[in-house]
């Protein structure tokens, strides 16, 4: 549909020039291909097809085609979209287009139809017109790149149609814009009326019309003044005439408010007045001439309604035009013209315009439009008594955008700067008017009411506070009044600096305070204040001129006049606004004081050439002076200011300085003065001095400014010094300040602030404006307190071999931790009052946050109160476990205890104010970057603390578990917190061009990093995460709502989906860190409800809708050694070293999420039993994948998959080895956290143990030498790099390892559940053992944990080959695919020979070994391929053999019964040979006799073991009696055993000569069948043994039969108990001794036991039986 893509291509390219014009733009051909395609648009700017009875009539026959596609609309539709079309103004059928285009927007945000389309009609309008005024503006700029803007002024000549059209086309579009802006006043006004009619009548009005109403006067306003913007733009290029100026005269004569809407005209008009008044400009004299007239005569012949602003115009056009007579010119227009009487005319025009208010609206605009990002009373109070008679700009649906302000300033600045080089006369004249009118009113001349001053004309003043508003923050502008001394603009600075009254004064200040921003202007003008002159007397009032000798002499003798008058004392005087008139001469004088610390204070502020100077002026002793002038006794404000310039003179402080103005500030804050003495009774408690610390502080908290201006000034003071080294190891003020009559420290002043000020209800708490600024202050200051606590010297002190307490700054880390502001804020935090109005703060009205600028005092306000929030939790561990016992240890009855006992965490505050937790929803989505990150980190926290995230009430249940999501619903904003995350996860495709600078990249990452980390920590519990992404908490549980968003696939959960499986890694084939990082957060985030057993089902399911798995492995591609990442292919040296090893990791993290998630597909289809499924997820690992049409696409196989493990990284880094860092211990430091890598934890330890041993060092008097101190810091810099490489390094070999193993289990999956036949199968897992062998054998060479993950693979691989299969038959083709598995034996057989190898290795090295050896003897040709096999391990040396007997031996866990299992195997291949090698091997190594004793041992191991080891001991008896029987199947092995000591060792065991019916004692329930077991496991061995050796070995025989005879009855009763006689009958049936009695009967057969028997028993014979 057209709309919907019109206005994305509309958005796209308004975004884009954003970029462009915040220099973040990187396809600018781009750009211009969209400013092309969008000329039309432009041309047609705001047309729109009107009602008509034709759609009307199309409209009720119910039907509509629209795009090919034809609709039945029913009544309710129609309707709709009749009201939609009344609402805009549009025709019915484009009014039902744009209802049905906004069908989708609807249900994804939660809003109706009706209400989406007007806000994608206007959207579509704003993003129009805002990116046509960029254009204009991008055009016009000639900074802008010349390429870049010749493209951009064609495009202008293109869409105004003058390139090749009559040039009067852009008049025409001009007049436009001027039509456009008027019928948006007429839509404005009658939007208004209409609703105040609704409201009159007393209608009901529903949210959605409030809302329409809203949204329509807002977005108006801002078209309005994106057309005021484009229309300046247009008449500073030169594209209109001199009619289109009447036409707005004829426009601005007829407004009627004076208001933001008139405003956005302003600039237009006094663009036109540059360009047609002016000489500059593009009119003539004769054009100029005519306009004059009329201008001049419209005041009596046509007088507007708005008579302030028509003198305001008359002034511009008169500073303009009169630039035409500043020379003599004989053109024919003013050839016989008297030019004295009209520039006399001029001049009276001008200055009756005065009278008529100009300069009263000129300040009224500029003061009015000016960004409120601050406070400032001193401005503000000058202005209002300059405007103390003037209506005010009545704000309307919207404020001045900052793009118009400059607008309107920069056309400001040419108003002042036409008047002052045109006009210097009329300038001069209406001064000396000023100044006799004042000279008579102070004589009483004057006849006037009141005969005040406040009567008297101040047009000069207003004229400089005009300039002050014009140019401040606009330090090129301002750079004009330097740049040239023999300029206009730096005369009139020297002319208005001489001969000023009080008043002016003051203004000049803040003229001179504007144009001094930076540090070349206020250098600049501190050379201008300091040429005009030096410091006079103390009792002069007045010089020439305004300069630093004057400011100075003032402060000074109203300082010494402070001194002087004793009866003016601190407790007595509170000046309330009305000064003594001994003190203050004129009226104006406290203003004026006022206006000379301001500018001091910024001129100090901001150059250092300037600070430097008073702070080492001889004649001027600021801190003195300053510190007087903020006596208790001054007025409130003069206070503030002195607090204010001493805040100044630390602009980067110095240690030094800081220190010093800590002792001042706390003499002047102690210092009593005589009243105090003689008010303290003898004998009272309280010393004078604290006294009169605590009456300083009562007074302070009494005035807002006071206030503010303290904590301000304090939190400068407590901030770290430039000077420090960054370890935040010294404490921000003297160690014994106040020491003299108090405990030291600055906890008295950390209790002003938070006892006196935050927590409780001052005087000025009811000024919303004044709160939020002071409170911003105060938590500014705590966020100071908190950020400078160092928490790791408390971690190195325990931890690491430096000495801290004389490495540190402070006296003893016990000291720092008691006495750093830290330890007071934080105690404050647990305090009632704080905690309550901390949370009040950040709990404010959304939409007002919304609204306002990020540096306004509510925005500032709640930032800083979400930043502590966040800093509490992070440290108040640290604090209540080790901060706040000490200062108890520490603590005398003099510490005031401020925190609560019963509060355990911060989370206790939180749980009963849980409101806050809708609000930092909220705040998440409002658009302010810096709010929505600070917000979501709290979130996150909130979202992941046990505490938190409990039931609720009983009272706040909504059927679910958590009562953070309880709370949510309560306020019904679940929804609209949903709302907000959604669209902040919508893709961007500009986000990839403007990279991680991009808005769109940085809140997905936090949004991403805030749901990852919440679900992780609290997996298997239902919390604000899985209610955010779609899911519906049900007590334990997590559902999903039939109709909700997450049962249509419109949920969170399913963007993050589509960002995992669409969101680039980066551009142009390359990897890029910040890029790749959204994929890995997104897969991360569904790998956590894949693994928790709370969303497993749910996220499985749409996972699998979504065909998640396939459209994961056709992005996948193969990492080759020209991969680039971030830059930097991996054989780069510099690769480790930089964010390259961090794109790296990422993107080997993402392949293991992908894996995992392939496993447990895999894992599910089995069990659900699909097999076409199964077919396909098999086909695509296997490197083919069938898309739902059939259509088959080749991806990367499984197997080319493992190539993370197929590159080495350059690593030459060696660990540094320097004399002066040796006896540091860097393992303390080791904090290695897999998915931080390169940031935090490690380096960050590192670098402050070498800072602090540095400072050991410097301490010590080892770095004297400048050279070693620069030798030092090159060491410490070599350690951190090698320790940060060395993190990046480990970081990257854990995700490696991971994804290795989620590799490896997959393709042990994908062959086990592979469809395929037998032989097919086997070819599958040789192709398998093919890729991992190589690598095997490559990481088995040094231990390393990949090839104990390999080996396993390798195993589970080797045990599912059948070796039968044909694929292996030798004699069907060559032996290729044989030796393959011959590899893997020889491979495993060489790595079990490895120096210092790992014994988790060698086990599964053993066990492969053992599988080849046993499949070997499985096939029909096991002899041919058996041949090689005993050569091998002869090759491979009498070492491997020590080592597996070793393992054998005394190996842990299953690593010795594996070792045996593989020696059984091995001397079964031997024994098929007819070799000795492996008897003569073990018997070498004395093995043999080994495991014969062993049998000595089984029962006493037996009865020690607990019953979890018996299992696994039974097991590795039963293999070592496995070997033994093995050894025995040959004489040569039969005779080493019985050598050995076999019958004797069987004979210790007694084994055979327990109870038959019971056993050995072995803790297990199968305790008796276990034992037969065992029994016949030995008998086995002895059968053998006695076979191998032959009837005619009688030494065996002899043996054997003593055996029988010794044991005979155990060896009755297995006879009786398979022959079931007697009690045996009735015996466990799992007793088997059938193979038993076999065993001994042929025992007894080869030895002739029975013949024996009746020849030591004559009797037996006769009874012919064995008994």
């Amino acid at each position: 549909m057209e709309v919907p893509i019109e206005l994305d291509s509309l958005r796209t390219l308004h975004q884009d020039l954003i970029a462009l014009g915040d220099g973040q733009l990187r396809n600018i051909d781009k750009l211009c291909d969209e400013l092309r395609s969008h000329v039309e648009a432009f041309r047609k700017l705001l047309d729109k097809p009107p009602k008509s009875d034709a759609s009307r009539t199309k409209l009720n026959s119910g039907t509509l085609q629209t795009d090919e596609v034809e609709y039945t609309i029913n009544k309710e539709f129609q309707e709709s979209t009749i009201q939609l079309a009344d609402a805009i103004d549009i025709d019915e059928v484009e009014a039902a287009k744009l209802i049905l285009n906004a069908h989708d927007d609807a249900e994804t945000l939660g809003r109706s139809p009706t209400l989406s389309a007007v806000i994608a009609f206007h959207e579509k309008r704003q993003f129009l017109l805002e990116s046509l005024r960029m254009l204009m503006r991008n055009a016009g700029d000639a900074d802008c790149e010349e390429n870049l803007r010749r493209e951009q002024l064609q495009l202008v000549s293109d869409i105004l149609e003058v390139k090749d059209g009559p040039a009067r086309n852009g008049s025409l579009y001009t007049r436009k814009c001027l039509n456009a802006m008027v019928d948006i006043e007429k839509w404005i006004n009658a939007l208004a009326e209409r609703y105040q009619g609704t409201l009159a009548l007393g209608q009901p009005t529903s949210p959605e019309y409030e809302d329409v109403m809203r949204f329509q006067r807002s977005s108006l306003a801002q078209q309005h003044e994106s057309l005021g913007a484009i229309m300046t733009s247009l008449v500073k290029g030169g594209y209109t005439a001199v009619d289109d100026f009447y036409k707005l005269l004829d426009h601005l004569s007829t407004v009627e408010r004076w208001n933001n809407i008139t405003a956005h005209l302003v600039p237009a008009a006094l663009a036109f007045t540059s360009q047609y008044g002016s000489p500059d400009g593009g009119g003539d004299l004769q054009q100029a001439r005519v306009l004059n007239k009329r201008i001049m005569d419209s005041k009596e012949s046509s007088p507007w309604v708005l008579r302030n602003l028509q003198a305001a115009v008359t002034t511009w056009w008169l500073s303009e035009y009169s630039g035409w007579h500043m020379e003599q010119r004989s053109e024919a227009p003013t050839a016989h013209v008297d030019l004295d009487m009209e520039a006399q005319k001029r001049s009276d025009a001008f200055l009756q315009a005065l009278h008529d208010g100009a300069f009263h609206c000129n300040l009224s605009l500029c003061s009015q439009t000016y960004p409120d990002d601050g406070y400032e009373p001193i401005r503000s109070g000058l202005t209002e008594f300059l405007l103390r008679d003037t209506l005010p700009l009545a704000p309307e649906a919207a404020g001045i955008s900052s793009f118009l302000r400059d607008m309107l300033m920069e056309q400001v600045e040419s108003f002042v700067n036409a008047f002052i080089t045109h006009m210097p006369d009329t300038l001069r004249q209406f001064q000396s008017d000023e100044d006799d009118q004042r000279k008579k009113i102070l004589g009483g001349v004057q006849p006037t009411p009141r005969n005040t001053l406040y009567d008297q004309d101040l047009h000069l003043e207003r004229f400089l506070v005009i300039i002050a508003y014009a140019f401040d923050k606009r330090i090129e502008a301002a750079e004009s009044f330097w740049a040239d001394p023999d300029s206009n603009l730096y005369g009139f600075l020297q002319w208005a600096s001489r001969r000023q009254s009080t008043p002016r004064v003051g203004a000049f200040c803040e003229m001179l305070r504007a144009i001094s921003r930076g540090e070349e202007c206020a250098t600049a003008a501190h050379q201008f204040l300091l040429d005009e002159g030096n410091v006079s007397s103390a009792r002069v009032r007045r010089s020439t001129s305004l300069n630093w000798g004057q400011i100075l002499s003032e402060l000074t003798l109203y300082a010494t006049k402070i001194r002087d008058n004793p009866n003016s004392t601190r407790t007595s005087v509170r000046y309330g606004g009305k000064p003594n008139p001994s003190d203050i001469d004129e009226p104006e004088s406290a203003l004026m004081l006022e206006c000379y610390l301001r500018l001091m204070t910024h001129i100090c502020g901001e150059s250092s050439v300037a600070r430097s100077w008073l702070w080492g002026h001889d004649g001027f002793h600021v801190l003195d002076v300053v510190f007087t002038l903020a006596d208790l006794s001054v007025p409130p404000r003069l206070q503030a200011c002195a607090l204010a310039m001493i805040r100044a003179l630390l602009s980067n402080k110095t240690t030094e300085a800081s220190s010093m103005v800590w002792t001042t500030i706390d003499h002047w804050a102690s210092n009593p003065s005589p009243s105090i003495l003689a008010a303290l009774r003898p004998g009272k408690s309280i010393t004078p001095m604290i006294c009169m610390e605590e009456i300083t502080f009562d007074s302070i908290s009494k005035t807002f400014d006071q206030a503010n201006e303290f904590v301000a000034l304090l939190q400068t003071l407590v901030a770290p010094c430039d000077d420090e080294i960054g370890l935040h190891d010294a404490l921000p003020f003297p160690e014994q300040l106040g020491a003299a009559y108090r405990m030291s420290g600055i906890e008295p002043y950390i209790d002003f602030v938070f006892d006196k000020v935050f927590g409780s209800d001052t005087p000025f708490a009811e000024d919303p404006v004044q709160s939020r600024i002071l409170t911003g202050n105060i938590l500014n200051l705590a966020t100071t307190c908190l950020g400078t606590f160092n928490e790791n010297l408390v971690v190195l002190a325990n931890r690491s071999t430096v000495a801290v307490d004389t490495a540190i700054e402070t006296s003893s880390l016990a000291a720092y931790a008691r006495l750093h502001p830290f330890s007071r804020v934080m105690e404050w935090m647990f305090n009632d009052r704080v905690v309550a109005a901390l949370f009040d703060a950040a709990s404010q009205d959304i939409d007002e946050v919304a609204t306002s600028p990020p540096s306004s005092p509510i925005v500032v306000m709640v930032l800083r109160s979400i930043e502590i929030m966040n800093r509490v939790m992070d440290l108040q561990s640290t604090y209540l476990e080790i901060v706040r016992p000490l200062i108890k240890l520490e603590a005398n009855g003099h510490r005031k205890p401020v925190l609560n006992p019963t509060l355990a965490s911060f989370e206790d505050s939180v749980a009963v104010h849980l409101d806050l937790i809708v609000n930092l929803a909220l705040y998440s989505g409002i658009g302010n970057q810096e709010l929505a990150i600070t917000s979501l980190r709290l979130l996150e926290k909130f979202s992941s603390s046990k505490k938190l995230n409990v039931s609720p009430t009983p009272s706040r249940q909504r059927s679910n578990g958590n009562r953070l999501v309880a709370v949510l619903e309560q306020h019904d904003d679940l929804e609209r917190v949903r709302t907000s995350f959604l669209l902040a996860m919508q893709y961007d495709g500009r986000e990839l061009e403007l990279g991680p600078a991009a808005p769109g990249w940085i809140i997905k990452s936090v949004v991403l990093d805030f749901l990852g980390r919440s679900l992780s920590s609290l997996p298997d519990r239902p919390n604000l995460a899985h209610a955010i992404l779609g899911f519906k908490c049900t007590g334990a549980t997590l559902t999903v709502e039939p109709e909700g968003a997450f049962a249509k696939r419109t949920s969170l959960f399913h963007s993050i989906v589509q960002l995992a499986a669409e969101y680039p890694d980066g551009l142009e084939a390359q990897i890029e860190s910040w890029s790749s990082s959204i994929r890995q957060k997104a897969m991360r985030i569904l790998s956590t409800l894949r693994a928790s057993p709370l969303t497993s089902v749910l996220t499985m399911g749409e996972l699998r809708a979504a065909d998640f798995l396939f459209a994961m492995f056709l992005r996948q591609s193969v990492i080759t050694g020209e991969t680039c990442f971030d830059g930097r292919v991996l054989r780069d040296e510099q690769f480790l070293h930089s964010d390259s090893v961090l794109a790296l990791s990422q993107y080997i993290d993402q392949r293991s999420f992908l894996l995992e998630y392939a496993s447990s597909e895999l894992r599910l289809v089995a069990v659900e039993g699909a097999p076409t499924l199964k077919a396909r997820i098999l086909s695509t690992l296997f490197g083919s994948t069938t898309m739902l049409d059939g259509t088959q696409i080749p991806n990367v196989p499984i197997f080319d998959l493992l190539d993370f493990l197929a590159f080495e990284l350059f690593n030459p880094s060696l660990s540094p080895v320097t004399a002066l860092f040796d006896s540091v211990d860097f393992t303390v430091a080791i904090d290695f956290e897999p998915d931080a890598i390169g940031e935090g934890g490690e380096p960050q330890l590192v670098e402050q143990l070498l800072a602090l041993r540095l400072n050991e060092l410097r301490k010590s008097g080892y770095l004297d030498n400048i050279h070693d101190q620069e030798m030092a810091l090159v060491d410490a810099e070599g350690h951190v790099a090698f320790y940060k490489t060395q993190k990046n390094l480990r970081s990257l070999e854990n995700y490696r390892l991971r994804t290795l193993r989620a590799w490896s289990n997959l393709l042990t999956l994908a062959t086990s559940h592979s469809d395929l036949d037998r032989d097919g199968r086997t070819a599958l897992i040789l192709q398998g053992l093919q890729t991992v062998i190589p690598r095997l054998e490559r990481y088995a060479a040094d231990g390393s944990p990949e090839s104990i993950i390999l080996g396993k693979l390798v195993q589970a691989l080797l045990f599912q080959v059948d070796f039968k299969s044909s694929t292996l038959d030798r004699s069907k083709g060559p032996d290729t695919v044989d030796d393959r598995l011959f590899n893997a034996f020889r491979t495993c057989l060489n790595a079990v020979n490895v120096p210092d190898g790992n014994a988790d290795l060698r086990e599964v090295l053993y066990s492969i070994c053992f599988r080849y050896l046993t499949g070997v003897a499985e096939t029909e040709d096991s002899a041919a391929r058996q041949r090689n096999i005993t050569q091998t391990v002869a090759i491979s040396g009498k070492k491997t053999i020590g080592i597996v007997c070793d393992d054998a031996y005394g190996g842990s866990g299953t690593c010795r019964a594996s070792a045996v299992l593989f020696l059984d195997a091995l001397a079964a291949v031997a024994r098929i040979e007819k070799s000795n090698y492996m008897v003569d091997s073990l018997a070498r190594t004395n093995f043999i006799v080994v495991l014969v004793e062993a049998i000595r041992d089984i029962p006493n191991e037996l009865r020690e073991s607990e019953a979890q080891e018996t299992p696994l001991l039974l097991a590795y008896y039963d293999s070592k009696l496995a070997l033994l029987l093995t050894l025995s199947q040959t004489r040569h092995g039969a005779t080493q055993i019985v050598n050995g000591g076999l019958f004797q060792m069987i004979r210790d065991s007694g084994l055979f000569s327990v109870d038959p019916d019971l056993g050995i004692a072995i803790d297990n329930a199968d305790a008796l069948a276990k034992y037969y077991k065992l029994l016949l496991s030995v008998i086995r061995v002895i059968a053998s043994v006695v076979m191998s050796r032959g009837s005619q070995n009688q030494q065996t025989i002899d043996q054997a039969k003593l055996f029988l005879s010794e044991n005979r009855p155990l060896i009755v009763a297995i006879f009786k108990r398979q022959a079931r006689v007697g009690a045996a009958a009735t015996e466990d049936p799992t007793v088997d001794v059938e193979e038993m009695v076999e065993l001994l009967v042929l025992l007894m057969t080869m030895t002739a036991f029975i013949d024996f028997e009746d020849q030591r028993d004559p009797k037996r014979s006769r009874r012919a039986a064995f008994s």
